[in-house]
């Protein structure tokens, strides 16, 4: 529930009030004369660095007049990009993660409670009374949930969506940076933002000067999930970055969106050297190969027959903070 502050009344207007019961035929005299506006004491102080701040995420306009204090992170990328920005004493809660936290925020996220194992109920996200609302897929603001952005305003709740679910364009590298730094103003970090965006910069530069630049980039297909069809990344999604600037060529970059399904014809067709599985969920890796490895349908598949298959945790391959890190993992299983 929204809630506007407190206005405290300074000690020197107190003063000046007592005063003024004396004397007031010379205070009204002295108010006639004065040409000077009052001073703004809106809740006894100047407002925070940096703020009022606006941004437009995802064609929600929101202006911030001080930090969020009560935030609840819904996904795993999102929760550890307010986590790398040390912002876990803003969060009253988080759900949904695919993976394990990365070591290095593993004893700041045992310090925030757990809504939901998955996604909380409204009224359950309702119950720990944020003021900010972070979803990393579309999904995190379902409306049969009644948990949409305009359900949660209505409710005094501000929102964010990570960029990569709202983006017509292709997500980039660039979008990784903006998330950052966006999430980092709207809580009043920007410093720390832009110093962990320079760092990311280096990292991307390191991982690309690494690789052969003369290679040509190897045909890649990701195996997300899927039996009858292949559920697999698509063009508009920042996996096909992380493989273009890895040294490979997504073969499905022509489909329209970040995820997307591809008949096993279309696998076949379009000749992949290497197949990288996204390791998450209920089904391991190795289960997801064997998969491959045996659908007779595939032998042919020059991956699948010289067996070359890479890795990659999902929770990499999303706008978030490890996708830095995420190239330099994968240039090397990329390598011919």
């Amino acid at each position: 529930m929204s809630r506007q502050p407190r206005k405290h009344q300074p000690a020197r207007r107190r003063r000046a009030l007592v005063a003024a019961t004396a004397l007031l035929p010379l205070a009204l005299t002295a108010t006639a004369c004065s040409t000077t506006p009052e001073p703004d004491t809106k809740a006894g102080r100047a407002p925070a660095a940096g703020f009022p701040y606006t941004v437009d995420n995802c064609g929600v306009k929101t202006t911030y007049d001080a930090p969020p204090k009560r935030a609840v992170a819904m996904n795993q990328h999102v929760t550890e990009i307010m986590l790398a920005l040390g912002l876990e004493k803003s969060l009253v809660g988080t759900a949904y993660l695919d993976d394990a936290v990365l070591p290095e925020y593993r004893k700041a996220y045992e310090s925030i409670p757990v809504v939901a194992k998955e996604y909380p109920s409204k009224e359950k996200l309702l119950s720990v009374n944020p003021d900010f609302v972070y979803g990393g897929y579309g999904s995190a603001f379902d409306a049969k949930d009644g948990r949409t952005r305009d359900d949660l305003k209505k409710a005094g709740i501000d929102t964010r969506l990570n960029l990569e679910y709202c983006t017509k364009q292709r997500t980039t590298m660039d979008d990784v940076y903006r998330e950052v730094d966006e999430v980092a103003r709207t809580f009043g970090v920007g410093d720390r933002g832009q110093k962990w965006i320079a760092d990311a910069r280096a990292a991307v530069a390191k991982a690309e000067g690494e690789r052969t630049k003369d290679a040509a980039p190897v045909p890649v297909f990701v195996y997300d999930s899927g039996d009858k069809t292949a559920f697999t990344v698509g063009g508009k999604g920042i996996g096909n970055e992380l493989i273009s600037r890895a040294g490979g060529k997504n073969v499905f970059a022509d489909i329209d969106k970040s995820f997307g399904d591809a008949s096993w014809e279309q696998v076949v067709a379009r000749k992949p050297e290497i197949i990288v599985i996204y390791d998450y969920g209920a089904t391991s890796v190795e289960q997801k190969k064997q998969r491959l490895l045996k659908d007779p349908a595939l032998k042919d598949v020059p991956a699948v027959k010289n067996k070359k298959f890479a890795v990659l945790p999902l929770s990499d391959a999303v706008v978030g903070v490890r996708a830095p890190d995420a190239i330099a993992k994968l240039a090397p299983q990329l390598a011919r």
